[in-house]
């Protein structure tokens, strides 16, 4: 008749196995959102935990002729 604890319990774990589905897989699209700083010579980009010695790396071996401020004109700050 009614439903019992077993019915209840399959229900749940259908429930969370949808919720998780999606959390798992490739995280392409997340590591896209994070590339937020930009060489504004060549317009390459980096992760936003890319630190300033990376950047430096990046102006030195690309633009050696350019100023690291002009590349990265956010670590003037």
């Amino acid at each position: 008749m009614g439903g019992g604890n077993g019915q209840k319990s399959k229900m749940a774990r259908e429930k969370n196995l949808e919720k998780n589905k999606a959390a798992k897989g490739s995280q392409l699209e997340t590591n896209k959102k994070a590339m937020n700083i930009q060489c504004k010579v060549c317009m390459q980009t980096f992760i936003c935990t890319t630190s300033e010695v990376k950047c430096k790396e990046h102006a030195e071996a690309k633009h050696p002729k350019s100023d690291l401020y002009i590349c990265f004109p956010h670590l003037k700050n």
